[in-house]
């Protein structure tokens, strides 16, 4: 109740609502929002939490990746992009220096093996091992402690805020060409699937897709994915999830971001598996 007052009030305040608390034009407001999967859950859960306590906007989420939700916001076409990475100078070059950004939770990018791999024997590896497998110098998992198989790698597909954060902390940039790919997915439950599915594969995903399925986070440079770690800093893939808007935001928009902000809204993002920014 709490919350669906301080909407109302900002709505009202910003002149969007009749005097009866009814939208202006007796229609919800359509507040899109569009980009990282990996932020996806997060904001979706929040949405339909947003969208019952309240009639005067609706939020619609869609994913695309990063890269898609911040062209998204900067051309008009969402109201508010999802990011898993800071906006690129070269977005910035391309679209303006009008890009406004909100941290609403934490999160940690979980290198993750096939079951079959962890119950071989790896659980752990370094940054060096990891970063020789993605460029393809490490091609047997015998060479790393496994069985004699050859490793199937699993990655994002280009666009995605995760596979920029990725090749920036583990291959040094984030363009880094990584040929020891076998597969690039568009989304983060797509390369759960596809290393799930193999008993011989290797992936990087949000760490709040890691729970369920036959796959296993191993511990990166000595240490396992964890909300302490990630609150402390010392696991060293966790990462900030933003969302953008593209200069001052209209209302509803505003009304949204401030809910994700809110005490309800951040029981929310622990709730789907991120860590929360208070």
């Amino acid at each position: 109740m709490v919350a669906a007052l301080a909407i109302g009030s900002i709505l009202a305040f910003s002149g969007c609502l009749g005097e009866d608390g009814s939208s202006a034009s007796g229609r919800a407001a359509v507040v899109k929002v569009a980009g990282s999967t990996t932020v996806m859950p997060l904001v979706e859960a929040s949405a339909e939490e947003f969208n019952r306590i309240q009639d005067q906007a609706r939020v619609s989420v869609s994913g695309g990746g990063t890269g898609v939700g911040i062209k998204n916001v900067a051309e008009g076409l969402a109201d508010i992009a999802m990011a898993s990475r800071d906006v690129k100078a070269e977005e910035i070059a391309t679209y303006g220096d009008r890009f406004v950004e909100t941290l609403v939770a934490y999160d940690a990018i979980a290198v993750v093996v096939s079951q079959p791999i962890a119950d071989a024997g790896v659980t752990g590896l370094s940054r060096d091992e990891v970063k020789a497998i993605y460029a393809g110098e490490v091609t047997n998992w015998k060479e790393v402690g496994g069985p004699d198989e050859r490793i199937y790698v699993v990655a994002r597909e280009v666009g995605s805020g995760t596979r920029d954060t990725f090749n920036e902390m583990v291959m040094g940039r984030a363009e880094a060409e990584t040929p020891g790919v076998t597969t690039s997915h568009g989304s983060n439950a797509e390369v759960k699937t596809a290393v799930t599915r193999s008993d011989k594969a290797i992936g990087y995903l949000g760490m709040n897709y890691v729970e369920g399925g036959a796959l296993l986070p191993i511990a990166y440079q000595g240490v396992a994915p964890s909300d302490e770690a990630v609150k402390t800093g010392s696991y060293p893939l966790s990462r900030e999830l933003h969302l953008y808007t593209f200069g001052e935001a209209i209302p509803e928009a505003r009304a949204f971001i401030d809910f994700v902000l809110s005490e309800e809204g951040q029981k929310i993002v622990a709730e789907v598996g991120f860590v929360p920014v208070g």
